[in-house]
């Protein structure tokens, strides 16, 4: 992964960050995979939400698309 994108990665999550602590949760970076996949992980309260899928795909995955040239998806690991 090249540092300018995984800084770049990085400088988006921190946009979403607020909405996530907001509820109680986090999101760590996991790593940026040569296809353009991100893979995150959920923390605090997104563990167990029943909305963490949707926080994923409408919140996480649309800033990062948004804001990271190259960047395709955004998947949640363990």
């Amino acid at each position: 992964m090249s540092d300018i994108l995984q800084e770049k990665v990085l400088k988006a999550l921190e946009t979403i960050r607020p909405y996530l602590k907001a509820d109680g949760g986090d999101v760590e970076l996991v790593k940026v995979t040569t296809e353009g996949i991100v893979e995150v992980k959920l923390t605090g309260a997104c563990i167990d939400c029943p909305m963490s899928q949707m926080t994923l795909r409408a919140g996480v995955e649309r800033a990062l698309i948004r804001e990271v040239p190259g960047i395709r998806r955004v998947e949640a690991v363990s």
